[in-house]
């Protein structure tokens, strides 16, 4: 029987009230008239619609989360997303509507964005996977030209022993598999530390946090021709490899070669600082915690429960253990070579 099963999430959230009329009515706020019609896009964090427009092409609408970020981190979002499409780093900033690109309306912050079609980078070929590492090379130039005050780091803490407190502290751990996971993810835990002390002091700069596949829309012809970066919603401060690692995938030798690939693009705009390799599986290990206690942490939304029935059943914690205990021996694991 399924942990969360004990207490189902109740029916109300914030979303809840986050009606079609009312995303028209905070749109129409800002002077963007949409003629009725509305796409949910994926988004499980916020909401976010393709809003179809009585006078123009259609526009996205994003409806933050509430009480995730607070106005000034969001502002730091949309202030380095606007530094990057100024420095012609293919991205994607909010509109700037009467000198903002932050609005509020009924209680919830939404911002406008330009739509931007594509589709997901082919990154089995090497020729992308070098394209997306020039402009990631881009980014990062950017990106280490100023800080973040507000927003949070990418750490061992934030990503690592603050999710598993979480989830310690919860009743979706099954009580047959709680000591079997406690165990796992303390070891784990302690390897990320391992490999985080023989990376050493490496820099740390302003990141677009979550580069897979579906945060990359590939545009194949025209002048807009290559990848575009989206969805800047985990922008962090954390080491460079944060926004490689998810590029690649595979055995060891696959991995060498799309990371290689990858490189030879990045490395024409900014200088990578091996000692990095070691993180590669330090890395894929915080996540793997942090998305456990992500959807724990929003189970009260009506649309995770629908999303991921799967949660808290014995089969998932039984996978998740074994996924610890394979990326305990492979962050042991010589790091990958990449000349």
């Amino acid at each position: 029987r399924a942990a969360y099963n004990r207490a189902m999430p109740d029916a109300e959230h914030p979303y809840s009230s986050l009606t079609p009329d009312l995303v028209l009515d905070a749109l129409d706020t800002v002077g963007v008239r949409g003629d009725g019609r509305l796409i949910a896009l994926g988004s499980y964090e916020n909401r976010v619609y393709q809003v179809m427009l009585d006078d123009g092409p259609p526009v996205v609408a994003k409806f933050y989360r509430p009480g995730r970020w607070s106005d000034g981190q969001i502002g730091e979002e949309h202030a380095f997303v606007r530094s990057l499409a100024d420095a012609e780093v293919p991205s994607v900033p909010p509109r700037e509507i009467d000198g903002r690109t932050l609005h509020v309306h009924a209680g919830f912050r939404f911002a406008v964005y330009d739509k931007c079609g594509g589709r997901p980078p082919e990154l089995d070929r090497d020729e992308v996977l070098e394209w997306l590492g020039r402009f990631l090379g881009r980014l990062h130039s950017v990106g280490a030209n100023g800080r973040f005050a507000v927003r949070p780091a990418l750490d061992v803490e934030t990503f690592g022993t603050a999710p598993r407190n979480y989830l310690l502290a919860s009743d979706f751990l099954p009580p047959e598999l709680r000591d079997a996971w406690t165990a796992a993810s303390a070891l784990a835990l302690d390897g990320v530390k391992r490999a985080f002390d023989r990376a050493g002091d490496v820099a740390t700069l302003r990141l677009h946090g979550d580069v897979h596949p579906g945060n990359v829309l590939w545009i194949d012809s025209g002048e807009m021709r290559g990848p575009h970066f989206v969805d800047f919603d985990d922008a962090r401060t954390g080491p460079a490899m944060q926004d490689l690692w998810m590029l690649i995938s595979g055995d060891r030798e696959s991995m060498e070669h799309q990371l290689a690939r990858v490189l030879e693009g990045y490395e024409r705009f900014r200088a990578f600082d091996r000692r990095e390799l070691h993180l590669v599986e330090a890395l894929r290990t915080l996540r793997l915690l942090h998305y456990s206690a992500w959807i724990a942490q929003r189970w009260d939304d009506p649309a995770f429960p629908a999303a991921f029935p799967w949660f808290g059943t014995t089969r998932y914690w039984q996978d998740r253990i074994l996924e610890l205990r394979e990326q305990i021996g492979a962050m042991d694991e010589t790091p990958l070579v990449v000349v």
